[in-house]
């Protein structure tokens, strides 16, 4: 089925670079894997994975008006950005007004500061989820360890979601604290907890499914994947008891056009009813955008 051209889509992850903001976390993914090169050369951690990273020029100034170009050109109007994006381009919500809601990562490793900084950000920026990359904190906090009890907490009170990768991390770093296996114990405890898995959840995603199956509060959404390497498990999944579970998410420009993203996404076989939940009514209703 093609791919509808009357969606307004939802992009549950696109990143706004800068300079000085890419070389700080390349920097930091280095210092993970021990990697001198990478340390110099300042590279995406995960940069052996894509081919044809995509650019969005030079100059820090013109990276919103030419991801928004991009975003028009392939009729996404409304895109998830990272918190501390929109802060280092302040001109994004004045120049693209309602194209952007922000999300927020977050640190474990903070305790109460964080929880404290996690309530400051929603009443100052209204930020629509919590996201956390389990493999790149440091030190390594697991998605079910303790630490990250008081976020999923607050994120139930705040009332929004948690996108968490999960599966074998991309850049060379441990992958033992991003288990599929480890979502249990949280859906189980977290009940009311809305908590979106995020890259992949390979090689274990027909564990992804069955968890989804289990928990009514569990997602999956489709970031740093080429559509052409969507998993079997979750198209089948989506296409049968799972329509309302899994979201686009695309990973734009950090490794994929939006180009190839939309170009492959025509051989996705998505039944027809599928198409506008996977492109925006799941991501609307989750995150109530």
């Amino acid at each position: 089925m093609p791919v509808p051209k009357n969606i307004q889509v939802i992009d549950l992850m696109i990143n706004i670079p800068t300079d000085e903001h890419n070389a700080a976390g390349y920097a930091t993914f280095a210092a993970l894997q021990r990697d001198e090169e990478s340390l110099k050369g300042f590279h995406m951690p995960a940069q052996y994975m894509f081919k044809d990273i995509p650019s969005v020029g030079a100059d820090p100034a013109g990276f919103v008006d030419a991801i928004v170009g991009e975003m028009d050109k392939h009729n996404i109007g409304l895109a998830m950005i990272p918190l501390a994006d929109a802060l280092r381009h302040p001109e994004t919500a004045e120049r693209h007004p309602g194209r952007f809601v922000r999300h927020s990562a977050v640190d474990p490793n903070k305790g109460m500061e964080e929880v404290r900084r996690i309530r400051q950000a929603k009443q100052d920026h209204d930020i629509k989820a919590l996201t956390y990359f389990p493999a790149a904190s440091m030190p390594q906090v697991a998605i079910n360890e303790k630490e990250m009890y008081p976020i999923y907490a607050t994120a139930i009170d705040l009332d929004i979601p948690v996108i968490v990768n999960v599966g074998v991390p991309g850049p060379r770093i441990p992958m033992r604290c991003q288990h599929v296996e480890l979502v249990d114990e949280v859906c189980w405890f977290f009940p009311e907890l809305k908590f979106v898995m995020r890259h992949g959840a390979e090689p274990w995603e027909e564990l992804a499914v069955k968890l989804m199956l289990k928990y009514p509060n569990l997602y999956y959404c489709t970031s740093a994947f080429a559509p052409k390497h969507y998993p079997k498990a979750i198209i089948d999944y989506a296409n049968k008891r799972g329509a309302d579970k899994i979201m686009y998410a695309g990973y734009f420009p950090a490794g994929l056009s939006l180009d190839r993203i939309f170009s492959e996404l025509e051989t996705v076989p998505f039944k027809e009813e599928v198409w506008p939940k996977f492109l925006r009514e799941n991501a609307a209703r989750v995150f109530k955008l």
